[in-house]
């Protein structure tokens, strides 16, 4: 499906839709006219991932049976989303009361800036909950493509990830830093699952997603498919995060099978959030407590990268969920 500007005008105005019915009084989590919204705690909770071929998606399926296990009384149900932008939506509506977001998505959020300016307000029920592990952007080809750099990728067809999406915002970051305009590439709106099949089959030139390092889902491809990951050149990287709350990344040689060498990128951090008017502080303690101590249960390989000393990166003026702020003021990390 091509990208332009009625999907992206699409996933604004959905957001904006949620949003404003979050803060109408009409819809789930309930309102005041405009304000804080209404607490309305619950413990039938939605955790908004994201698509199946990422991290997410995995990631908080084995963290809802963690929490359901480690929080008395509370169930947990992980939902495929189109990502950050989608997720914060529905815990600003009360669909989700748990969600995976970028760090930087979620700062515009609260600060009504970046994919959320248009909304005329910020959202007002985002609670951090910790940072997981830093996210890098990932500029995907194949060997037989004869691409040496992003340069190469101009007049081609790019997957830029879902409309709304925090891969959708860093490609737009990357392709604008090589001085892309509208007309010189084909973009393309897929899942990421979507992206990889159109390009092993020769449909899409490159396909541009922000993961994890490293993603099991790309040595997958890399089972079926010769894949090869372009740099950006440094910078290049320095120019984004300078412009932007990304910072400059190098994935490590030999993180794939297929990428000996260093690859120069950027990234942002994956986050949890919850809703602080439908997660109760108990529950957010509990869920934060579980994050954090129960990491080693996870099996992909990001499940290494969370830790307690880290939760904290990033957040920016994202408010502390007080469940969150408990434990942390518990372990003697410092919430100021």
């Amino acid at each position: 499906m091509k990208i332009g500007l009625v999907g992206r005008a699409a996933a604004i105005m959905s957001a904006a839709a949620l949003v404003l019915s979050a803060c109408g009084g009409a819809g789930g989590g309930g309102g005041n006219g405009g304000g804080e919204p209404a607490e309305d705690f619950t413990q039938d909770l939605t955790f908004a991932t994201g698509g199946t071929a990422g991290v997410y998606y995995p990631l908080g399926n084995e963290y809802s049976r963690i929490f359901q296990n480690e929080v008395e009384g509370l169930t947990v149900n992980a939902v495929e989303t189109d990502g950050s932008v989608d997720n914060l939506g529905r815990i600003a509506k009360g669909e989700a009361q748990l969600a995976f977001t970028q760090n930087n998505t979620a700062h515009d959020a609260v600060s009504g800036s970046g994919e959320f300016e248009e909304l005329g307000q910020p959202l007002e029920n985002i609670g951090w909950i910790g940072q997981l592990y830093p996210e890098a952007a990932q500029v995907i080809t194949l060997e037989d493509s004869g691409f040496e750099s992003i340069e190469d990728l101009k007049g081609k067809k790019i997957a830029v990830g879902a409309p709304g999406s925090g891969t959708a915002a860093v490609a737009k970051l990357i392709l604008d830093a090589y001085g892309f305009e509208d007309g010189d590439y084909e973009p393309f709106e897929e899942s990421f699952a979507d992206a990889r099949s159109k390009l092993q089959d020769g449909n899409i030139d490159a396909s541009i997603e922000i993961l994890g390092v490293p993603a099991a889902s790309l040595s997958e491809l890399a089972a079926n498919a010769d894949v090869k990951l372009l740099s950006l050149d440094k910078e290049k990287a320095d120019q984004i995060a300078g412009e932007s709350q990304y910072e400059s990344y190098v994935i490590p040689g030999g993180s794939y099978d297929f990428a000996p060498e260093d690859v120069q990128t950027v990234t942002v951090f994956a986050t949890i959030v919850a809703s602080t008017n439908q997660v109760s502080e108990e529950d957010a303690y509990g869920i934060t407590k579980a994050i954090y101590e129960k990491a080693g249960d996870i099996s992909l390989a990001q499940g290494k990268l969370i830790k307690t000393e880290d939760a904290l990166l990033g957040r920016g003026d994202v408010e502390l969920h007080p469940g969150a702020k408990k434990y942390f003021d518990e372990q003697g990390i410092s919430t100021e």
